[in-house]
């Protein structure tokens, strides 16, 4: 469950809303800010008193009220939260629904999960949130069967045995001894690096751990 969650939203029922079902979800008082400059200063007092948000749920747009803000929108409120405390999850709650706008956010930002603003959000934001707390990826609906830029990577077995053996704990270093314990060729480290990085990049992730969350989500762990 998490224990410390912030929201950026701009509208009160929302904010009110989004508060209701992550006290429903996890029994946590979660604290809430209208604008990006400010949930950003809430995250740095977080993590200068040794107290950072296990989660952040924002919005990607918000309305310009004529002040001049540092930080313009959700987007760039996450760079800079990613930048600053890499471990926070992220989980984006906007009426965005253009598939072109969403998947780049998951491939270039590494978000944790996106729901979009609906007649069944509710229940889509506490599924976003149990697969969040599992260490796995909410995608919206809104991206099935919608086409992604690139190949689709097909793994193979020896791919999701090295995946099955990260998603067990055990780290990447240890995984030859693994293979050979169980007679499984390649088992140096160079292979299984090099066949690390191959699944990375090809599937536009920049660590493991999004490949175990990839394959979770897709049911093939």
């Amino acid at each position: 469950m998490f224990k410390s969650v912030l929201i950026a939203e701009d509208h009160q029922m929302t904010s009110i809303s989004l508060r209701k079902i992550i006290k429903d979800f996890s029994e946590t008082d979660a604290d809430y800010v209208y604008d990006c400059d400010e949930a950003y200063s809430r995250v740095q007092i977080g993590q200068r008193n040794g107290k950072p948000y296990d989660l952040l749920v924002t919005d990607l747009s918000f309305v310009d009220e004529g002040r001049s803000s540092a930080i313009k929108d959700g987007k760039e409120l996450i760079q800079k939260v990613r930048a600053l405390q890499p471990g926070t999850k992220v989980l984006i709650f906007s009426g965005e629904h253009k598939p072109e706008i969403i998947r780049p956010l998951f491939d270039e930002l590494q978000i944790n999960g996106y729901v979009c603003k609906g007649r069944q959000d509710s229940k889509e934001l506490t599924d976003a949130l149990r697969k969040l707390c599992e260490g796995r990826i909410y995608m919206p609906s809104q991206l099935s069967g919608s086409p992604r830029k690139g190949p689709v990577y097909q793994f193979t077995d020896y791919d999701l045995r090295l995946i099955t053996l990260l998603s067990k704990g055990f780290r990447q270093k240890e995984i030859p001894a693994l293979l050979e314990e169980i007679n499984i060729r390649p088992s140096s480290l160079s292979s299984v690096e090099k066949k690390l990085n191959t699944m990375r990049e090809s599937l536009g992730f920049t660590n493991n751990e999004q490949l175990v969350a990839c394959c979770k989500d897709a049911g093939l762990l």
